[in-house]
Formats: structure tokens, sequence, C-alpha cells
């Protein structure tokens, strides 16, 4: 089978990248080694940013309309009991979006599905060649089929044990895991007083006893998700099945014998080893999510990266592809995200060691003097924006756009509705008509007034992405800054 790009790997990073290159009108193919795609919660909920960027592309709404709705609580870091308001980043989602992972892979999945492009399920890479011109594929089937794929680019979405990596040889330094801890989607046949049943902010679910220590919340009607390991850190590696047994144990534990499992819908282990590939590309081989960046899973922190990295490198492949790139704009998609997932890589390490599950006394003093830094107004802005990823700002790019309420020749809008093919954006508020050139194709002209604060600009040019790439105010040219990001 021949194709433009093949992305390995159906989750939310795969699956969000091909619907960006399909926006584009790029043929792309998705292979993936299981053969169905997993229903267990994964991520409970979307950071702010995952949310504002989800909306670019009017994909939150249908996504949130498919879903019970849930009350939403404060982010948080490291579990302290401080709830991370975004607020102050005039943002419509100041606290995480309850999103299950798996609602979103649904979502994504159907609408490739809608577009004609094939998700080929059940089929594991077993070789690699690039050449001049492209890469190929090899793969095989579980019913002992195999065949091969062709695409001008590949890019690697395939997890923290990417087939990819391996295939390539490419190092994936940093820290193995020191501990081993169970995500569990689960009901109760009955429950002692120690469980909330109530939603909450996350840092009043965490417990310890008895050698375990457990973060068990509900996630919809008479389902929980739960978070458990042993205290010693001890536990099966990534690949040994959850039992029933386990998570009763840790249940006993932690909530007492009146706590009784009902039933274990889904398990499965995690660990919190740190690590990060060198490059994020290898001849016409890139990485995205997990399979360039692991951590300890805290706080929706992967899906965030793993959906930015898509949404990152989709429009800058797209643009290669079809011929308009400028040079050095494939490359920049390294040395934006690069530097993003590493700062993530620090705080969760740092948030791991703060959690302190054994409520060790140091480090509680330390949990105590973090948490009364959290609620100094100036603290909490920087780490809401960490957290949420608001504050995101590459070098010479502009903050994100804002989604301002906007009055156009069509009516009210909102900014990010104006996003939705993906292309690039000149919003001119000042009432002048500006000139894109040639590239109506990939940048798209629209003349709007505001009421809101726009720091005085006449004029925005919009990445894809949702980032500033010039405004009136920067003294550079129009189409200077259009000649950089759209060729």
């Amino acid at each position: 089978m021949q194709t433009e790009v093949i992305v390995v790997g159906a989750g939310p990073t795969g699956l969000m990248l091909a619907n960006e290159l399909t926006l584009a009108g790029i043929p792309v193919v998705v292979t993936e080694k299981l053969l169905t795609r997993s229903t267990q919660s994964r991520a409970g909920s979307l950071q702010p940013r995952t949310a504002e960027v989800l909306d670019l592309r009017g994909l939150l709404e249908p996504l949130l309309a498919e879903l019970p709705p849930r009350k939403s609580s404060g982010g948080h870091f490291a579990t302290l009991p401080v709830e991370l308001d975004c607020t102050p980043w005039r943002t419509r989602y100041p606290h995480p979006v309850a999103v299950p992972q798996a609602a979103l892979e649904a979502l994504l999945e159907g609408l490739l599905a809608e577009r004609g492009v094939p998700v080929l399920r059940g089929r594991e890479v077993t070789a690699i060649a690039q050449d001049a011109d492209g890469v190929t594929v090899g793969w095989r089937a579980e019913d002992g089929g195999s065949g091969e794929l062709r695409g001008r680019y590949l890019v690697a979405c395939d997890g923290g044990h990417s087939s990819v990596r391996r295939l390539l040889g490419v190092d994936f330094p940093g820290r193995e895991r020191r501990m081993s801890a169970v995500a569990a989607d689960l009901t109760l046949a009955a429950h002692s007083a120690e469980v909330r049943t109530e939603p909450g902010h996350f840092s009043a679910f965490a417990k310890s006893a008895n050698g375990f220590h457990s973060i068990l919340h509900p996630i919809g009607p008479d389902l929980y998700r739960m978070l458990f390991g042993k205290l010693s850190g001890d536990g099966p590696d990534h690949a040994s099945p959850v039992s029933a047994d386990e998570v009763q144990e840790a249940l006993h534990a932690v909530y007492g014998p009146g706590t009784q499992l009902g039933e274990l819908r889904a398990a499965s282990r995690f660990g919190d080893a740190v690590r990060q590939v060198e490059r994020y590309r290898e001849g016409r081989v890139f990485f995205a999510g997990d399979a360039a960046h692991i951590h300890m899973p805290i706080g929706g922190q992967g899906v965030n990266l793993g959906v930015q990295d898509a949404v990152n490198l989709g429009w800058k492949l797209a643009g290669t592809i079809n011929g308009w790139a400028p040079a050095g704009l494939l490359d920049s998609y390294h040395e934006e995200r690069h530097p993003v997932a590493a700062r993530v890589l620090r705080h969760t390490r740092a948030q791991n060691v703060i959690m302190n599950p054994g409520r060790d006394e140091e480090l509680a003093t330390v949990r105590e003097f973090v948490t009364e830094l959290l609620r100094l107004p100036d603290a909490h802005r920087y780490v809401s924006g960490m957290m949420s990823g608001l504050d995101l700002q590459y070098p010479g790019v502009g903050p994100r756009l804002i989604d301002l309420v906007l009055t156009t020749e069509a009516g009210p809008v909102r900014a990010s509705s104006l996003m939705g093919s993906g292309r690039g954006l000149l919003l001119s508020l000042d009432g002048t008509r500006r000139s894109v050139g040639d590239r109506a194709d990939r940048v798209e002209h629209v003349l709007a007034k505001t009421d809101e604060d726009v720091d005085g600009a006449g004029a925005l040019l919009i990445r894809p992405d949702g980032y500033l790439a010039w405004t009136d105010r920067d003294g550079t040219p129009l189409d200077t800054a259009l000649a950089r990001w759209f060729g």
C-alpha cells in the first residue's frame, strides 16, 4: 500500500495527527498493533490547553456532547490541596475538562473513518527501511499475514515501548523506573466509609495504609478509577496482567475489609521512568507523544503533550508535502517541542517526590511549604500555567491566541471557530484589508472587530496550531512573517 504519511500508533497522538494531515488533504494510513481500541479511561481529563486545541478544530463540543456531565474541579500539582485555577490565563477552560482518553480516541478514530482514512489494526511493525524518497514499513498480523506500507514520511506515535524506535536503534536516554503501580477502572460491590463517592479535588482522594498508597475516585455512575501501588515501589513489570486479587488486596489494605471489588473493567501498569529521545526526527521518521518522551503519569500531562505534538507537527509536515513549506519549518517541530517535553519531565519528577505517599516527615514539611507557596497569586499563576500548558510560548513566536469574541460580516463568532480548517488565520481588527499574496490556500483572511483586550494590535497572524506568528505592533512587515511560516 502506498501513501504519503504512515502513522504508527492509534492513541490520541497518532489519531490527532492523522486528522490534522487529512484536513490538509494529505493521504495517510494509521497502523496499530492492538486489534481493538482500549476502553480504559487512562487520562481522566484534558488540561485546559488541550481543550483549547480541540476547540480550534471544532472537536471539543461534539466530544462533550457524547459524555454525561461531570462536575469539574481545579487542577492539582503533586496532589497538594490547592485547586489550580487558570482564570488569569484568559481561557474558557479554567479547570481540566472531564474527558476520558478513551472517549477522545473514539471520536478521533470515528472522524478518520468518515474521511476514509484507514486505521489498520492488528498490524505489528516488524521492519523499517528509509531511503532518499521515503520509508518502507513491514508488518505482521496476529493471523500470520504480513505486508508492506510505503510512504514519504513516517511518524512514530506508538508509545513508550515504541517498536519504531527500537527497530531504528534510536536511543531513549533517561532514568529507569523505580516503582511499579496500577491504574484500574472498576466498580465496587461494597465500600466502607473510607471511600469517597462524590466528585472533588484530586487531593482529597489520596490515601496510604498498610503498605499501599492509593487514589480511588469516581469517574462515572458507580464507576471508579483507582491508582495504587506498594509503598516499597515493588511490583511486576509493565507486561504482567493485573489480577482482580491484586486489586482486592489493595482495596482491603487502604479502605478496609468492608470495601469489595465488583467488576474489574480494565487495568494496566505504569512506572516512574523518565526518558526522552534526543532528536524528534531521524531522516524521514518523526517521534511524537510517548514514543518521544515518557514520565510519571501525573495530571494528564501525557495527553497534553501528545495532542500538541501532533498539532505542531501536522501543518508543518503537510506544508512540506504540499511543497510550500519554507526552509527550516519542518525542523522547527523538534526545536519547539523538545524543550516543552523536557520541562514536563522535570516538573513531573519534582511532583513524584513531593507527593510523598509514604508520609515521610521531612517530605511532609516540603509539602506544607509548597502548599503555602501555591496559595500566593504569582506562584499560583505560574504553576497553573505550567500544568495546563497555557503559558507555552515558543522562541520567536507569540503566545497562544486568546479565544476572542469577534464581530464579522457573518455575525458574532469566537476566534477559535475560524480555525477549524487547519489553516493559518490573518485577523484584521482595524478594518484594513490586507493581502496574503498567493497563500490563500493556507492562510485565511478575516475582517473582524472585538471589544476585548488585544494589547492595541490592529492585526494578528495566527499559525494553524493557534500561536501568534505576527502582530502589526511587531515592527516587521506582514509579508516577512507570512514568508517565514507559510512560504
